[in-house]
């Protein structure tokens, strides 16, 4: 099996090299490059009959998302029969209905594109997996929370691991499960239009470490209120893993602040982008 790294995952690229052929696989070289009026240009410098592309979709989606067509085009062209796509973060993923009459379905146009190409689809975390089903073919959602685990196993401890709201419930299990933890999640009321209050079900947390799981992280203001409630209730210390650091201004130093670590996984580049996700990519 080959593996085809874009321009979204050459962040990634170091380690791929050095682990692959752990997992019988081989990195080819592939040439991207952009002319002069912004249009992509791939050429794939290997052979083979089974391939999979990594390729990460975080800004400039756009381009990367044409790229990954791209390389799938041009590993047809050269006569690769089976073709696995892995996204770790697919973009357009949070527009996957029609909330305004003449809008697309973002996500639905995407798969169905990238179907034309590939067998298989992977990615990590999508913000509805129910939207896989736009992919004709085999479509999977890995989880993280093995990577995570891992990451956390000897900071956290004889911790807790709580999801920041019900919706999250699921990641929190899985991760407290490997590591053989308690679990739960926040439970949110509204008690006026501007103000929020969150307690965690059914869970004590005094004297314990805690890490709290989610998918997404844009501005933190869900994670500070936690993190801040949580030292309120006599938390030892607060970690925080999220699968897709989508961070706006700020937010990773605001979130810095507030606990004891965050941490996130290489599904976009970041500077706390800690957790890898290639050999969970590599096992595929």
């Amino acid at each position: 099996m080959k593996v085809v790294l874009g321009s979204g995952a050459q962040h990634m690229r170091d380690e791929f090299l050095a682990k692959a052929k752990d997992y019988g696989k081989e990195v080819i070289e592939v040439e991207i490059k952009t002319f002069p009026d912004g249009e992509k240009y791939v050429r794939i410098l290997g052979d083979g009959e089974e391939a999979i592309v990594v390729q990460s979709t975080f800004k400039p989606q756009d381009e990367h998302l044409i790229e990954l067509l791209l390389l799938g085009d041009a590993l047809r062209e050269k006569g690769f029969k089976h073709l696995k796509a892995v996204v770790p973060y697919l973009a357009y993923s949070r527009q996957d209905r029609v909330t305004k009459d003449g809008e697309s379905i973002s996500v639905r146009a995407i798969l169905r594109a990238l179907s034309l190409y590939y067998d298989e689809f992977y990615v990590f975390d999508l913000h509805n997996p129910k939207t896989l089903e736009f992919f004709p073919k085999n479509a999977v959602n890995l989880s993280p929370a093995n990577a995570v685990a891992k990451y956390f196993k000897e900071k956290l401890g004889e911790g807790v691991v709580l999801g920041p709201d019900k919706g999250a419930l699921e990641r929190a299990k899985a991760v407290a499960e490997i590591l053989g933890l308690e679990f739960s999640h926040f439970e949110k009321k509204r008690i006026s239009p501007t103000e929020v209050q969150m307690t965690p079900v059914d869970i004590d947390v005094r004297g314990k470490n805690v890490l709290i799981v989610d998918d997404i992280i844009s501005t933190g203001g869900t994670m500070i209120k936690a993190a801040n409630l949580l030292r309120e209730m006599g938390a030892k210390k607060v970690f925080v893993a999220v699968t897709h650091g989508v961070f706006a201004e700020g937010a990773i130093e605001r979130v810095s602040k507030a606990v004891d670590e965050l941490a996130v996984t290489n599904s976009i580049p970041t500077p706390v982008s800690k957790i890898s996700l290639v050999e969970e990519i590599l096992k595929l």
